[in-house]
């Protein structure tokens, strides 16, 4: 048996069901002769995004995998893999290395280095004969605490060297197991949420890779506790609850959220970060901060911890209720939270509504995201945004009312991101209307991937928003632009999306958005991948940006 061939076998066995790739590495065939579906993409960060999608889509339960070539292929995966690392992503990652006897030399690209900083863990299969090692302690990290990407970097001539047939036929799967909160902590944390007069639950992505949602409900309905989510928590708690705020993250706010965080004397953070960021929501200051995470770098990280607390998120959501119920002792908690949160969402909506329903032309974005709304159930649907505008419009209204049905991410940003991920998403959940929506700046940065999309039979729907302008950097570009017109990008994408061979339609008038979209799931539900291009106005009112 060939290395590659092991490799194919190991990954099989571990539940991989398809291999995202660009363009060539002995990976391919050889997860091809196993039973792996190869997906090969236009580029590798999309190729990376696919992967990402898919992963996240799961909950990690089912793994992305994406596997390139030396030189090249590695260097244009980076912000790919970049992406997943930031957002805590678990992908494996397969990149081909130079043979063993030039890998050091300059200038040859080498990915166990270069990768070190953007990868939860890095490896070089040196010898075939650890290969059956090497893909354990891959797989273990990606199963087990804070997920991100995974890299195990083959060298050419082990690749295709031989190694012994048990080394693959005897692995067995690694099996999962995550750590529980200290009871002491968890019952005195208990015990200030339930004396708070004004609490706030921040939900992380943690709650939906623990797929911890019904114990996150079950606390918060528990002790009436309001629940906002983070960018990549997004969909982690049903936006349609009585006692959901909807999300901060990517410099932008629900009024809810901005109501009550501003106002909260205690916050709850679990399966979160607590990271200072500019796609974050900042914890004002002289909050009680109650922490929960699996990850021991969080806690005290941006923000001190009065209550720490390392678990896993579904265990630690249970003890919290456990606690809670103890505490209690069946005596209800303060039930007004609700009707507060109703009049908060409804006087921050009465002001969005003239944007959200406007008849104008171009069409404002808000237009196209309200009807949207209106047009599909969010729990048939799974959405994403593109970096930009799209995210900053997108983000506070949609809402996400089933896990996963959302997926947020910005960390890192790179434009484009959007179109891979929701590839992935279509991949993992056959059965949902998937779409992404993007910018004309993103789909000039990876469009093309579009005929990835048609050619690999993965049905979405694209929106692009297409303003003709980089209008988010009004305020970067002011002379250069009266100058030289450096804002200004064009384009017909319809046109494009039709010559690549999926279905493409443009629509510039309000009344036709609703329509256009119900004939782009109706398409994608007999197979064809839709792009709809939207043209629209330079929009960049956004939610409470940069409020907190």
């Amino acid at each position: 048996m060939k290395v590659v061939d092991a490799i194919a076998e190991i990954m099989k066995r571990e539940g991989v069901e398809f291999l995202s790739t660009y363009p060539t590495t002995p990976v391919i065939d050889a997860a091809a002769a196993a039973g792996i579906r190869p997906v090969l993409c236009r580029q590798e960060r999309v190729g990376v995004g696919i992967a990402d999608g898919f992963s996240r889509t799961t909950n990690g339960r089912r793994l992305g995998v994406f596997a390139m070539q030396y030189g090249p292929g590695a260097e244009n995966a980076f912000p790919g893999v970049a992406t997943a690392y930031s957002d805590s992503v678990p992908i494996l990652v397969l990149p081909l290395g130079h043979q063993r006897d030039r890998a050091q030399v300059f200038p040859l690209f080498s990915s166990a280095r270069t990768y070190a900083s953007v990868t939860k863990w890095v490896e070089t299969l040196n010898q075939p004969g650890e290969l059956g090692e090497v893909m354990r302690r891959a797989f273990n990290l990606l199963k087990m605490g804070r997920p991100g990407p995974v890299m195990v970097e083959i060298p050419a001539d082990v690749a295709v060297a031989d190694v012994a047939d048990q080394v693959a036929l005897q692995y067995k799967p690694v099996k999962a197991t995550s750590p529980a909160g200290n009871a002491r902590d968890i019952e005195a944390a208990a015990r200030v949420l339930i004396e708070a007069k004004k609490p706030v639950i921040h939900a992380g992505q943690g709650v939906l890779y623990a797929e911890a949602c019904p114990e996150l409900t079950e606390l918060a309905e528990l002790l009436q506790i309001p629940v906002m989510t983070t960018l990549e928590g997004k969909s982690a708690f049903p936006e349609d609850h009585p006692l959901a705020l909807g999300t901060g993250g990517g410099g932008v706010m629900s009024g809810p959220s901005y109501h009550f965080l501003s106002q909260a004397d205690v916050v709850l953070g679990i399966g979160c970060s607590f990271t200072k960021h500019g796609m974050a929501s900042n914890i004002p200051a002289g909050k009680t901060l109650i922490h929960a995470t699996n990850d021991e770098r969080d806690l005290n990280k941006n923000y001190a911890a009065d209550h720490p607390i390392l678990g896993d998120a579904k265990a630690v959501l249970r003890q919290f209720i456990d606690a809670a119920k103890d505490l209690l002792r069946g005596r209800p908690r303060e039930a007004g939270a609700a009707a507060e949160v109703k009049q908060a969402r409804e006087t921050w909506l009465n002001e969005w509504m003239p944007k959200l329903t406007s008849n104008e032309v171009p069409i404002t974005p808000y237009r196209v995201i309200w009807d949207f709304m209106q047009a599909i159930d969010p729990r048939d649907a799974i959405v994403t945004h593109d970096s930009g505008s799209p995210r900053n419009q997108l983000v506070p209204f949609y809402r996400a009312t089933a896990p996963r049905g959302y997926m947020g991410w910005g960390k890192s940003h790179a434009l484009g991101t959007g179109l891979g991920l929701i590839m992935g998403a279509k991949l993992a959940s056959p059965d949902k209307f998937c779409v992404n929506f993007m910018g004309d700046a993103a789909f000039g940065m990876t469009g093309l991937d579009f005929e990835t999309a048609v050619r690999c039979g993965i049905p979405i729907t694209t929106v692009v928003l297409n303003n003709s302008a980089m209008a988010i950097e009004r305020h970067a570009l002011v002379v250069s632009h009266d100058r030289y017109r450096t804002r200004d990008i064009g384009g017909n994408y319809a046109d494009l999306g039709r010559a690549m061979g999926g279905q493409a339609e443009r629509i510039t008038k309000p009344a036709d958005i609703i329509p256009a979209l119900q004939r782009a799931r109706k398409a994608n539900q007999d197979g064809q991948a839709v792009l709809l291009e939207f043209i629209t106005s330079e929009e960049i009112a956004f939610s409470h940006r940069r409020a907190l």
